[in-house]
């Protein structure tokens, strides 16, 4: 027998051994963690019961940003790849019940046990987070210095600035980040809207008086709906557009070049960012991509917010 026969054989047993364990590793973690393949990403899928008006949104990789041929596009959309961790998100923005409920007070303009909350500043928002984690008795997601100026906050004319830290490995509840958000609301589509590249009037509470890319004109509400009042999308979250802008964690700035894994945004900022649009905006500013902010302190009539956990 000569040394190459011998040596390809040495290969061939080795290999075997090696398909036999990595078979073996693959029973393992599907018993631990099933995983499901698509054709854009690995998605993990929990075997855990989502907790009540929460929807399981399952990780995976994602576009995140607009493509250059979208309507009305801004330069700030600009693509990237995004992978995003599993995470269990509202199926509505927060309501004005659920909020007085917490926190004993309802700050809202248009009253409504089942409308969404709004003139809620983003400071509202994080402890509404921690009020409710601690209700539930989860452990907060944020660590909120009242006393500590942020210098991180280049906002001037935001005389709050408390120091807000955001605890990973909390199991309480807390604001989605931006890609998280913009991850849930597309729901696996790519176009302008998660209606397709088109929304009316009928598909979410915005100014339908100025629809998107020169459609055909709609109602413009000029106050919020109920939640739930339209269709959700293919994920079952609902009023991802329109109604309220949904306060997010990040600080608004310029995406990070390249590939991302669970990105949180900008160190520091000027503002807090918002997405989804509101009830009072034009149809282009309520698509997947656009983005927005506001200084952290504001109080507004379509500001509002969603919670996530892990």
């Amino acid at each position: 027998m000569n040394k190459i026969y011998k040596i390809a054989l040495f290969f061939e047993a080795y290999l075997y051994e090696w398909i036999e364990f990595m078979k073996k590793l693959l029973i393992i973690l599907l018993i631990i963690q099933p995983v499901t393949l698509f054709a854009e990403g690995i998605y993990f899928i929990s075997t855990k019961v989502a907790p009540a008006n929460m929807v399981h949104i399952k990780g995976g990789t994602f576009t995140m940003g607009s493509h250059a041929g979208e309507a009305n596009r801004y330069s700030n959309e600009v693509q990237r790849e995004v992978m995003v961790n599993p995470f269990y998100m509202g199926k509505f923005p927060v309501t004005q019940k659920e909020f007085e409920d917490v926190m004993g007070f309802n700050p809202s303009n248009f009253k409504g046990a089942n409308l969404p909350v709004e003139q809620v500043s983003w400071y509202d928002a994080v402890v509404y987070c921690n009020e409710l984690s601690l209700k539930e008795g989860l452990t907060p997601a944020y660590n909120i210095n009242k006393n500590q100026w942020d210098i991180n906050n280049k906002n001037e004319n935001d005389f709050v600035r408390w120091v807000v830290r955001w605890n990973r490995k909390a199991d309480g509840y807390r604001l989605p980040t931006e890609a998280e958000w913009e991850y849930a609301c597309r729901a696996g589509t790519n176009t302008a809207f998660n209606t397709g590249n088109n929304i009316t009037s009928n598909n979410a509470n915005y100014d339908g008086s100025n629809p998107y890319n020169n459609n055909a004109q709609g109602i413009n509400r000029q106050k919020t709906t109920a939640v739930g009042s339209f269709s959700p999308n293919k994920w079952g979250l609902y009023d991802m557009h329109g109604n309220v802008g949904e306060w997010c964690w990040d600080w608004y700035g310029g995406y990070a070049k390249g590939a991302q894994i669970d990105p949180s945004g900008n160190a520091f900022g000027e503002g807090r960012v918002l997405r989804g649009g509101a009830w009072s905006d034009e149809g282009q500013f309520i698509r997947s991509a656009f983005r927005y902010y506001f200084n952290p302190s504001a109080r507004e009539n379509d500001f509002g917010f969603r919670v996530v956990r892990q």
